[in-house]
């Protein structure tokens, strides 16, 4: 299964079109590498997905095309979700 179908179905990410454009910006990593978004997704593959200023690391438990809702979190485990430090952008001097 494509990786932006398998993050709307299990609904980490609520739109296709969204996860595309998040997996297009790098910010998706599949087993520690960089995931496009036609990258194939299989069980036990571990995602993290950068929202903002927070990772969140999840495993591939299944694949179904169709889920109800109630069932999408079966789909994934969070192994773990991570808070990234605010970085201030430096302070650009450019008068010399």
């Amino acid at each position: 299964m494509r990786l932006d179908k398998f993050l709307k179905v299990s609904r980490l990410i609520k739109r296709r079109t969204l996860a595309k454009e998040v997996a297009d910006q790098g910010r998706i990593t599949m087993n520690s590498k960089v995931a496009k978004a036609s990258s194939s997704v299989k069980v036990g593959d571990e995602l993290a997905i950068r929202f903002g200023q927070k990772i969140v690391t999840a495993r591939v438990e299944e694949l179904r095309d169709t889920v109800k809702k109630e069932d999408a979190t079966k789909m994934f485990t969070i192994l773990k979700e991570e808070r990234l430090e605010k970085v201030e952008p430096e302070f650009i001097d450019d008068e010399d």
